[in-house]
């Protein structure tokens, strides 16, 4: 079937191309009863605009790039959600990519975003010191750093959690248990998160006499890292707490425990992690985590990318909590 064209609604509707091109694009500005009969018009034609000739003369779509570092983590689907709602207010969609921790697949991506000329970019990035992000800077195209402070990137906007004060929160809870033999399981150190937490993490450790914290980097952030990297510790003198860079670490570390039969959770070894997803209070063994506010962080990252003031570099930072569960506090204790 031919596709229905502008000229055709133009003639139904007895009007214009100039004025379907209004109906279409600026409606305010035609009145009421002659968008209502354009309107019409498209519906009993079966209208259906060419979005991609019009981005394309327009030099840019009506889409936002939003690149996560791990799409199987539920707090950067929770990000997704909160932005994918707040771009959909204003008429955008948002296009999602997972870099899985990858310096090529971000580049990747951020290529393929600019070749479909999208509105802006949301990114969370692998690290902060890539030629590329600096790039983005230079290049003018909207861009705003997600759960991740702006660092040593000039000239780019970001929405993120105070997340060195997320780990000070976390550990300072551990230490009012009693643990002083403190172990942070983070990710890999290449990633600004984890290195905020490892100092936070330390900063509050530093603050109490006799306390000590070992760190142990993984290679990726997943369930199965936690799971291998809390096997290797069991195997010798394991803490008496312990602090993951996130849920997914945890959880990991958490199931090594188990498998292990030899310690309890909390009694032996207590367990906060990072981010509170869903899951946390699911479990066997409820986890203790701090919260970030996802959604919120992805609904405040558009409105800062399309609100038109970030020349003047804002920067937004949330206050994250902490939730405590039976992995670190047992019921009635």
């Amino acid at each position: 079937m031919p596709r229905v064209s502008v000229k055709q609604v133009a003639a139904r509707a007895g009007v214009s191309l100039g004025t379907v091109s209004n109906v279409l694009n600026r409606p305010e500005r035609v009145k009421a009863e002659t968008r209502e009969r354009v309107q019409a018009a498209i519906k009993d034609l079966g209208f259906v605009r060419n979005d991609a000739a019009r981005q394309l003369r327009a030099g840019s779509s009506r889409s936002i790039g939003l690149l996560v570092l791990d799409t199987t983590n539920p707090f950067f689907m929770d990000l997704a959600r909160g932005a994918d709602r707040a771009a959909l207010s204003h008429g955008y969609t948002v296009v999602l990519g997972n870099t899985d921790g990858s310096a090529e697949r971000e580049d990747a991506y951020l290529d393929l975003f600019m070749q479909q000329q999208v509105a802006g970019i949301l990114i969370t990035p692998v690290s902060t010191s890539a030629d590329h992000l600096t790039a983005l800077a230079a290049r003018k195209l909207p861009t705003v750093l997600v759960d991740q402070s702006p660092g040593e990137i000039p000239g780019l906007s970001s929405v993120s959690v105070d997340d060195r004060l997320g780990a000070r929160l976390a550990v300072e809870h551990l230490l009012s248990l009693g643990r002083r033999d403190l172990l942070f399981l983070g990710g890999p150190d290449s990633i600004p998160q984890v290195r905020d937490r490892t100092d936070g993490a330390r900063e509050a450790v530093q603050a109490v006499p006799g306390a000590h914290l070992r760190v142990v980097n993984t290679e990726h952030l997943g369930i199965e890292d936690g799971l291998a990297a809390g096997s290797k510790l069991l195997l010798g003198t394991p803490p008496d707490a312990v602090f993951a860079a996130n849920d997914l670490l945890a959880i990991g570390f958490m199931r090594a425990v188990q498998a292990h039969g030899g310690f309890s959770i909390p009694e032996d070894i207590a367990v906060v992690g990072y981010d509170d997803i869903p899951y946390a209070e699911m479990l066997q063994i409820p986890l203790t985590s701090i919260h970030q506010p996802a959604e919120e962080i992805g609904e405040a990252a558009v409105e800062m990318l399309l609100g038109g003031h970030l020349d003047d570099n804002p920067h937004q930072l949330f206050e994250p909590g902490l939730t405590v569960r039976n992995s670190t506090v047992n019921p009635g204790s």
